[in-house]
């Protein structure tokens, strides 16, 4: 993957935006507090290739599939973390269009996750 983010002491930033590195910067500028995780999804709306995920903890799927069972030290089942409702999302409409960030032009695209300061 070639590198698109900017290096700074405290913060991830992202300049310029390129659909190619979606799905990497919503698990790159994923929050989460111990008890619910957000993946970075776009609140606007966005028809491209992305991964939705909003998590509570505690929530998952015992997944009894029988992997590695040839293997000593394997787990019984696998925790499969679930994905809660969705809670994100806003339409914007302009002039009568829905903005979808992956079908318009971006000109001009920011995202900065500060660690020092959490925001």
């Amino acid at each position: 993957m070639k590198e698109y983010l900017k290096h700074n002491e405290w913060c991830v930033i992202e300049e310029g935006f390129d659909p190619a590195n979606h799905q990497a910067s919503e698990s790159i500028f994923s929050i989460g507090n111990g008890k619910m995780g957000q993946r970075a999804n776009f609140e606007e709306q966005y028809s491209g290739p992305s991964l939705q995920g909003s998590y509570i903890a505690g929530v998952y799927y015992p997944d009894k599939t029988r992997v590695g069972w040839w293997k000593n030290g394997y787990p019984e089942y696998f925790a499969k973390v679930l994905n809660s409702p969705n809670w994100i999302g806003i339409d914007v409409t302009i002039d009568g269009t829905e903005l979808d960030l992956y079908k318009c032009k971006v000109e001009n695209f920011i995202r900065t996750l500060n660690m020092k300061e959490g925001s």
